[in-house]
């Protein structure tokens, strides 16, 4: 199988995350937190890209529909999962983020099943672009008005969490109706 290069970008993605947790929880100094900060940022702007490539130049492919939503699950949980531990974000939050992950997933399982493709709606894109944000807040976790905008985006991303959650269920309620 040749791999096109939304494909690739979405690999990268993925082989990125190690190296970012390394930054984000090894010992190594503030440079390390720059690191990981700009590896994060370069991970999350290869989701828009590969996306972006794959409509424009029709390269939309079974491998990318599959994997390019699980690399950025893992991104985001990964990032979230090393702020838990840094002591930035409370647990709580990432429950309520990684468990609505969990539910859409498991949705969009049964709804392949039958046949259906749930697209991603505004209310996800929007909760995603304000995760992206108050993770790179909470990465480089400066003090004054930065840190006061990380704990705005913090309940911001949860709520949008919680919201995104009662869309998508609501607007996709008929995926769990039983069919005989």
């Amino acid at each position: 199988m040749k791999m096109n290069m939304p494909n690739k970008l979405t690999i990268l993605r993925i082989l990125l995350i190690p190296v970012f947790v390394f930054f984000m929880l090894g010992n190594t100094g503030a440079a390390g937190k720059w690191i990981a900060g700009l590896l994060f940022i370069a991970a999350s702007l290869t989701d828009t890209l590969d996306g972006y490539l794959a409509r424009k130049n029709d390269e939309i492919t079974v491998f990318g529909k599959f994997m390019d939503p699980l690399a950025d699950k893992l991104l985001v949980c990964s990032a979230l999962i090393c702020l838990v531990q840094l002591g930035r974000l409370s647990a709580w939050v990432v429950i309520i983020i990684v468990s609505r992950e969990f539910i859409i997933s498991g949705f969009r399982l049964v709804a392949a099943e039958r046949g259906t493709v749930i697209a991603a709606s505004p209310w996800g894109k929007l909760k995603t672009v304000t995760q992206m944000i108050m993770v790179i807040l909470l990465i480089f976790y400066f003090k004054g008005f930065f840190r006061a905008l990380a704990k705005v985006f913090v309940v911001l991303a949860t709520i949008l969490t919680v919201i995104s959650l009662a869309d998508y269920i609501y607007k996709n309620r008929d995926v769990l109706k039983d069919v005989h």
